[in-house]
């Protein structure tokens, strides 16, 4: 199964795709780490990047994408731009997009720790949310 993980900060789309093949991990490359949009945040900037993420997914041949979920209230609430990338991520018809809770990774990640650091793993510091996403989908989907 060929995921990938996302999270949503600011005005960018951070990915990280990870795939799992008779209980072994791989990491494949990517060519994007993250997709971002301009300031001008117009309907067609909003959907270049929806097009640009949904011709990533096909070229890698990804089945699901796992995006974690941000607060909607609250201090660590998450901002307008990204709930629209959010928005146009879920419409691309042709992925199984789901959200997962920040519970539901802390619960995943305490009965299955990731095996390797982080360090370890030949990706940028800021992607390792999209790690973490991406791995606790797999295990959730595995079980």
């Amino acid at each position: 199964m060929k995921v990938c993980g996302v999270e949503l900060t600011g005005s960018d789309v951070v990915v990280c795709l990870l795939t799992l093949e008779h209980g072994q991990f791989t990491l494949p490359a990517c060519r994007v780490r993250k997709l971002g949009l301009n300031r001008a945040y117009s309907r067609q900037e909003f959907q270049q990047c929806q097009r640009e993420f949904s011709k990533l997914m096909k070229d890698y041949s990804i089945d699901t994408v796992f995006i974690k979920e941000r607060m909607t209230k609250g201090r660590f609430a998450g901002g307008a731009i990204s709930f629209k990338l959010e928005a146009a991520v879920q419409l691309i018809d042709h992925l199984d997009v789901i959200l997962l809770a920040p519970k539901t990774i802390k619960t995943t990640l305490s009965d299955r720790p990731i095996p390797i650091l982080f360090a370890e793993t030949g990706l940028k510091a800021f992607q390792e949310a999209a790690f973490t996403v991406a791995y606790a989908g797999l295990i959730s989907r595995a079980q």
